[in-house]
């Protein structure tokens, strides 16, 4: 038997607005690189790294973090590990099978306008002038 990446527990930050019960999958645009239709959903142990997920996501709606279960088999995300950071320390991971809404949690630390546009920045001036590679 092996070990599980990590036992959690596991967030997902996004705008839309769900409910418990509700399923997340794989199959949406990228918020990042919107020409690309993604093959896994992502999400992370760190309910602030979802935080900024959901301040970054696409869309109007308020940023939300979700509390989520994996239905099925998930792994680090390669798009942070060792590519970026070794090993995990993101606690970043994504899966083809779907995330169960477990609720909404509310106490996560919002950014300043000032950081939410540093990021807006750093992740422009990547599309401009790296593309940098998201691995789906």
């Amino acid at each position: 038997m092996t070990q599980p990446l990590d036992e959690g527990p596991f967030f997902h930050g996004t705008k839309a607005d769900l409910r418990e019960g509700d399923l997340l999958t794989p199959g949406f645009r990228s918020n990042y690189r919107p020409e690309i239709v993604m093959n896994h959903i992502y999400f992370t142990a760190l309910r602030d790294g979802a935080g900024l997920a959901a301040e970054l996501a696409a869309g109007a709606g308020e940023p939300r973090v979700y509390l989520v279960e994996p239905t099925g088999p998930f792994e680090d995300d390669p798009n942070v590990t060792d590519k970026k950071f070794p090993g995990n320390p993101t606690r970043s991971y994504h899966s083809t099978s779907a995330l169960r809404i477990v609720g909404e949690v509310t106490d996560w630390t919002r950014l300043t306008p000032e950081a939410l546009q540093g990021w807006r920045d750093r992740l422009a001036a990547l599309a401009q002038h790296e593309r940098g590679e998201i691995i789906n």
